[in-house]
């Protein structure tokens, strides 16, 4: 679904809604997308579902354009950035990594400026904020070192806006 929306939070918040509001099973996949148009205009911020059943497709794609959503086939880009994943509600508080991949859909943990993955046993503080992304078709979490050698999901809940301060 395209949207006129240019921030991640409100289309976070949108497509939760959405899915709530068409009942979705746990174990969808909804994804935010930055899009560009070809002729380079303004970004924004498109959404995906997908699920295994056709059924719930189907469904979840007549209920949508029954309410004015315009809704394609099809994935705007490989590297969508997960927001409903399965077990996304079991990350909440200090995990280690393998916690964090046993309870939800993330494959792996990927530590930035690193090429090895962190040890299993490596405590993650979620900040009950885990938005993995999809890369070569496994979703894969980026994450930071932190304090007291933990790890931190790269991306914040409340990001300081560009240009906050002028």
């Amino acid at each position: 679904m395209d949207t006129s929306l240019t921030g991640l939070h409100e289309a976070d918040q949108l497509l939760r809604e959405l899915a709530a509001g068409l009942g979705l099973p746990e174990d969808v996949h909804g994804c935010t997308h930055l899009v560009r148009d070809d002729d380079g205009g303004r970004p924004r911020v498109a959404l995906s579902l997908a699920a295994w059943s056709e059924a719930v497709i189907e469904d979840a794609r007549a209920r949508l354009t029954a309410q004015g959503h315009q809704v394609t086939d099809g994935v705007w880009d490989r590297a969508g950035r997960a927001v409903l994943y399965p077990g996304a509600a079991a990350l909440t508080g200090t995990l280690t990594v393998a916690e964090l991949v046993s309870r939800s859909a993330i494959e792996r943990v990927q530590v930035l400026g690193t090429a090895d993955r962190p040890d299993p046993a490596t405590r993650l503080v979620t900040r009950d904020f885990v938005r993995p992304q999809w890369r070569d078709g496994e979703l894969v979490l980026a994450a930071m070192p932190a304090v007291g050698g933990t790890l931190v999901p790269f991306e914040v809940p409340d990001p300081t806006p560009c240009c906050a301060d002028h």
